[in-house]
């Protein structure tokens, strides 16, 4: 295995890249796979492929882009058999300020050799969507925008069938630190996307962050609380 593995439920994996802790979450079913998320070069996204290879043992035929933040999106062409799902902005954001998308990129300590390798290799997402229904096989994946928090676009994916239910959160949910607030932001409608994502998911649920350790129903409302208080 290139990453250690973290199981959530059954076919429902997550890891936590060395580049960045950023989660990039396997799910699978009887016929195919889902990334969500899928790094930031081409090297890392290899190291995923072999590992979804090896445990879902089904290819992967579905990608989805939580936003459009290069730690989260640059992988995504080593999947060339795979559809990939984003909200529409990922798809200006890498069209209009890629030269932006590379300078963050560097500037967190990316190789700009293999950022700049992941920049030639985009493609634009196949599916520019805001809301997606996808069957595994015996598995089905809602991907949803619950709202405006981290950026004007982000996209969770929720796994309601498992025991228990998964939600892959995306930046909208951080526990290595604190929410991340950029120009990019929305703090005052984040605590009601929050709410959003709870009802969802669910109390019982496990909360899957962009960035950091798998959370509970109660960190999330801990979160809401903060984005609250940061935002009077």
């Amino acid at each position: 295995m290139h990453n250690q593995w973290e199981r959530l439920a059954d076919r429902a994996f997550r890891c936590r890249l060395a580049f960045c802790d950023v989660t990039v979450g396997l799910v699978w079913g009887t016929e195919s796979a889902l990334l969500v998320d899928a790094g930031t070069t081409l090297a890392e996204a290899r190291g995923i492929a072999a590992d979804a290879a090896d445990l879902a043992g089904v290819p992967v035929r579905h990608v989805v882009l939580t936003h459009h933040d290069f730690d989260h999106v640059l992988g995504a062409s080593t999947f060339p058999d795979a559809t990939v799902y984003a909200a529409p902005p990922v798809a200006r954001t890498l069209a209009e300020r890629r030269d932006d998308v590379r300078a963050e990129a560097v500037r967190y300590g990316a190789d700009p050799a293999a950022v700049d390798e992941a920049l030639a290799a985009w493609r634009t997402p196949q599916r520019l969507v805001w809301s997606a229904d996808i069957d595994l096989g015996g598995q089905r994946v809602a991907v949803r925008h619950p709202g405006r928090g981290h950026t004007d676009h982000d996209l969770i994916v929720v796994l309601a069938g498992t025991d228990p239910a998964v939600v892959f959160c995306g930046d909208l949910v951080e526990e290595s630190g604190d929410p991340v607030l950029d120009t990019h932001s929305d703090p005052a409608a984040w605590p009601a996307t929050l709410d959003r994502v709870l009802e969802l998911g669910g109390e019982s649920a496990v909360y899957v962050p962009g960035h950091g350790a798998v959370v509970d129903a109660a960190f999330v409302r801990r979160q809401r609380q903060w984005l609250t208080v940061h935002n009077s």
